[in-house]
């Protein structure tokens, strides 16, 4: 089964086919990095605008790499959230088009548990595991029993760890995004020589904002010529511990035989080091190229949600009212 998934949540406009969730046949994605550099994060507008200019010629470039038509496609997986409402509508609009143009199905799927569905991509893996779902909106821990079956049982209660990487790359005056680019410069600096508060919440919740005005406080005291590569390493360092210590122990608590990791976070090398050399379990992740948000684990999670009954009309709703719809396509889960 041949599904084409379109992903338009956020600042990458992402077009993929995967055949039975897992072969992935194409994936292709234009970024809009260079696009927001300027507003030193995504401005919904522009990134709107972007997603309109590129998204029917990235859909047939798609269909060309492989030598497709729509006829040889089954499905239409794509994203209704959570996202930006101006950029999420641009591919729901197309889909629903092209459902109607070609007699297809139609997929609505949750972006979340589209990332976890990034780590079936050209794996074996299967249900059940434990999932640290980290991305730059979200920090989760999630029981994943079936493919269609989860709890969260843990979330951020302010900052999503990736969204902590980018405010404090700003801080640290790194050019957007924060996140990778603290990264690039945290490999030059040691992870020791800033000792930084860990968030005190429950055991499988998150908080990262109490880092972040700590941090905020140590610059505003350190002189102009601080080593900010010895920060930026402190601060990876404490958050990938507070990650990994979590996930390890929601996997012992629940006796997983597996840990999984997914989000735009889950690419940081630093929290794959840890976790493989940490866990008492095997740990499944992403590759680096689906790590970020791409139409390959749209396509994926539209497989296995092929067969929950989602109407045409029930979907329609969502260009009038994209929080109700989400929550529904949500708790089918």
């Amino acid at each position: 089964m041949k599904i084409l998934g379109i992903e338009t949540s956020c600042d990458e406009t992402a077009v993929a086919i995967v055949e039975n969730g897992r072969t992935v046949l194409v994936n292709n994605i234009i970024s809009q990095i260079e696009l927001h550099k300027e507003f030193g994060g995504v401005k919904p507008s522009v990134a709107k605008l972007a997603h309109e200019e590129v998204i029917d010629s990235l859909i047939e470039k798609t269909l060309a790499d492989v030598n497709l038509s729509f006829d040889q496609i089954d499905a239409i997986a794509v994203t209704l959230g959570p996202g930006l409402v101006m950029s999420l509508l641009v591919g729901f609009k197309k889909a629903k088009e092209l459902v109607k143009e070609y007699n297809k199905k139609l997929i609505g799927v949750n972006h979340l548990f589209g990332h976890i569905c990034s780590n079936y991509l050209e794996s074996d893996l299967e249900p059940p595991f434990i999932c640290l779902l980290a991305s730059g909106g979200h920090t989760q821990i999630i029981n994943v029993e079936t493919y269609i079956k989860y709890e969260v049982l843990g979330s951020t209660l302010d900052d999503a760890c990736g969204e902590a990487f980018d405010k404090i790359g700003r801080l640290l005056g790194l050019p957007y995004p924060g996140g990778p680019n603290l990264e690039k410069l945290a490999l030059d600096g040691n992870p020791k020589a800033f000792v930084l508060p860990e968030g005190k919440v429950s055991k499988y919740s998150f908080s990262f904002s109490g880092l972040k005005t700590a941090v905020l406080r140590l610059v505003e005291k350190l002189p102009e010529n601080f080593n900010k590569a010895d920060l930026a390493a402190s601060f990876q360092e404490n958050v990938t511990n507070t990650l990994t210590k979590k996930i390890i122990s929601a996997a012992n608590d629940y006796h997983s035989k597996k840990i999984i990791i997914a989000g735009g976070v889950s690419a940081n090398k630093t929290l794959r080091k840890k976790l493989l050399e940490q866990s008492p379990v095997p740990v499944y992740m992403p590759g680096l190229k689906y790590c970020t948000d791409n139409g390959a684990m749209i396509a994926s999670a539209g497989y296995f949600l092929k067969d929950l009954n989602q109407d045409i009309e029930m979907l329609d709703v969502f260009a009038k009212d994209p929080s109700s719809i989400k929550l529904k396509i949500s708790s089918r889960l």
